[in-house]
């Protein structure tokens, strides 16, 4: 039977085809989840069945493109994970599946399906050779390029503690861009902006005029430029209508923060809470459960709401 480290290497490797355009339609996410849910229930049907970090590493690859180099780092691995032809037929069938699976088959998704089934194809299965194969694998590939391929899950702390700051970090190594922070303060102000963006998203959006506010006040507190506040501030607004951690996130800005920057991020809140002339009862609410996570008194709360109150 194919065991779970061969499903896990399959479905990342469907996954990174499935990005070979640089984008997945709605249909072709659909499409993709219910091959991997297919491929998830064998694990299920022999008792080894994904765990939930499991299927956190695999989101990884979902929400964000898998590029070149990265795909092809994911495809030695699924060769190396091949023990049998059932193996190979079942590799080979997913990924037949998926490119079929929305009806249009692209040039970019069949020169990847070609080439990864190629691949496949190449592993010799069985004995002595199987073995000297992957003794190979491992002793050759390692040293290759493929060994500096770009690998997200070595970021899955960050990924599941700080997830604003893992997205501004991929961002970051994406596009060469660089930052005038040290990993710690980028750290620091990726939770904050997590914090403010999810004030700001109370009413299920964030507006123009909220994110300036959040830019305005990276910037006012934390003294970092403009682009950089740009980024911090974009990149929050984009995760938090995702699954964001709301209770990592306090907790870890509570690490990484004193009691007098946690106070005065409490009137940062507010402006942000304000930013379209008032403080709704929902938003101020938000805050108050805000303020209680980061261990701050009701004096604080108070002080900082009185900042905002209508006349």
């Amino acid at each position: 039977m194919a065991d779970k480290n061969l499903i896990l290497t399959l479905a990342k490797v469907i996954v990174a085809v499935a990005w070979v355009d640089g984008e997945i339609s709605t249909e072709e996410m659909s499409s993709l989840k219910d091959l991997i849910f297919r491929l998830a229930n064998i694990g299920v049907e022999h008792g080894n069945p994904i765990n939930g970090e499991e299927w956190a590493r695999l989101e990884m690859y979902i929400e964000a493109p898998v590029g070149v180099a990265e795909r092809t780092r994911l495809v030695e691995q699924l060769q190396a994970s091949l023990q049998s032809e059932a193996d190979r037929a079942l590799a080979i069938v997913a990924l037949e599946n998926l490119v079929q699976a929305d009806g249009v088959v692209t040039d970019a998704e069949t020169d990847a399906t070609t080439d990864i089934k190629q691949a496949l194809e190449s592993v010799k299965l069985g004995g002595l050779t199987r073995l000297r194969q992957l003794v190979g694998h491992a002793v050759h590939h390692r040293t290759a390029a493929v060994a500096q391929a770009p690998n997200r899950e070595d970021f899955f702390e960050d990924y599941v503690k700080n997830k604003v700051y893992y997205a501004v970090r991929q961002h970051l190594q994406e596009t060469g861009q660089q930052v005038s922070l040290s990993e710690a303060d980028l750290r620091k102000l990726s939770l904050a902006g997590g914090l403010m963006a999810r004030v700001a998203h109370t009413d299920q959006q964030v507006t123009p005029a909220e994110m300036q506010i959040m830019i305005n006040a990276l910037q006012a507190n934390w003294g970092i430029d403009a682009l950089s506040a740009e980024l911090v501030a974009e990149v929050a607004a984009a995760e938090i209508s995702r699954d964001l951690d709301y209770y990592r996130m306090t907790r870890e800005f509570f690490n990484y923060t004193t009691e007098p920057e946690r106070q005065q991020f409490l009137t940062v809140l507010f402006a942000v809470a304000a930013a379209d002339g008032q403080v709704d009862a929902a938003e101020r609410e938000g805050i108050r459960r805000i303020a209680r996570s980061l261990q701050l008194r009701q004096s604080a709360f108070i002080h900082a709401q009185s900042q905002f109150d209508s006349d």
